[in-house]
């Protein structure tokens, strides 16, 4: 969107180094790279931005804004410096709530009711600096990370040509966050990915959403791991067993948790690719009474 409006002059891309991928672990570039080779930009790919030899490339750029989203390296105040109040970053949340390193996924393992994106200055505390402007999500039962990423797309574009050039214009001035209503979303540990049936219904609903992007939920059914992608609350008072399945339909399995029961859709069994709950059932005799976990 930078590049297509022609208020903006894109002198220059950075990105993370090529990264090895596959079960080849071929060396990969970033899809931010392919776009700016496809675009003949400058670019530049550091194993650390901060380093003097980096830092002087990026003057020799003679950019007067610098725009960031999702980079993964920490900024040095040096850096900062050669665009004196003039970095920008994309956080996907209403800041100043979960700053850090997942914060659509918190945001709906926390059962928020909105999400959003935020730009803000950049500063050297996380996520700390003035916000420039909001776009905002209503999250409804029907959305997971997946989604929400894809809606925060638009917002995104929307955010960077309008509100960053008025900042840039002098039209826009930022507006400080209430340091009493942080919160901040610490990077998933992928032992948070375990499904434990004592939790209700709704917190494990909220977890299979919110870690649908990585690394997502697992759960042992016979002894082996499986991935569960896609469910919804059956029910917020049912008493069961957890891990008790209490139902097996055409096209969906129920299973009762710590409080209520959860109805699952989608899951994915190890080594195997995504299924619809009525493909997996084909070749899986599941009864009532057996359990997960």
């Amino acid at each position: 969107s930078l590049i297509d409006d022609s208020h903006f002059e894109v002198v220059g891309v950075i990105t993370q180094p090529d990264k090895p991928q596959g079960r080849k672990m071929q060396l990969t570039p970033s899809p931010v790279k392919k776009f700016a080779q496809e675009r003949n930009l400058k670019i530049l790919t550091p194993e650390n931005i901060n380093e003097e030899n980096v830092l002087q490339e990026i003057i020799a750029l003679k950019a007067e804004a610098a725009v960031v989203v999702a980079f993964g390296q920490i900024l040095s105040q040096k850096f900062l410096d050669i665009f004196v109040d003039h970095v920008v970053n994309v956080h996907t949340s209403l800041l100043p709530s979960w700053r850090g390193a997942a914060p659509v996924q918190r945001a709906l393992m926390n059962d928020d009711v909105e999400t959003g994106v935020s730009l803000q200055k950049v500063v050297r505390k996380l996520d700390a600096g003035d916000v420039l402007g909001v776009r905002r999500i209503k999250i409804s039962d029907d959305m997971d990370a997946e989604s929400i990423f894809k809606m925060m797309i638009p917002l995104t574009q929307e955010i960077l040509t309008v509100d960053f050039m008025d900042y840039l214009r002098g039209n826009l001035a930022g507006v400080p966050q209430d340091e009493q209503k942080v919160t901040y979303a610490k990077k998933i540990d992928k032992k948070e990915s375990e499904i434990d049936w004592q939790k209700s219904a709704r917190e494990i609903f909220n977890k299979v959403r919110g870690l649908l992007v990585g690394p997502g939920t697992w759960t042992l059914l016979n002894g082996k791991k499986i991935k569960i992608l896609k469910t919804k609350v059956k029910s917020t008072t049912d008493k069961l067993k957890p891990g008790l399945i209490v139902d097996v339909k055409k096209d969906s399995i129920v299973v009762g948790c710590g409080v209520g029961s959860l109805e699952i859709f989608e899951l994915q069994p190890e080594s195997r690719s995504r299924l619809l709950v009525a493909e997996f059932l084909k070749g899986n005799a599941l009864k009532k009474g057996e359990y997960f976990g």
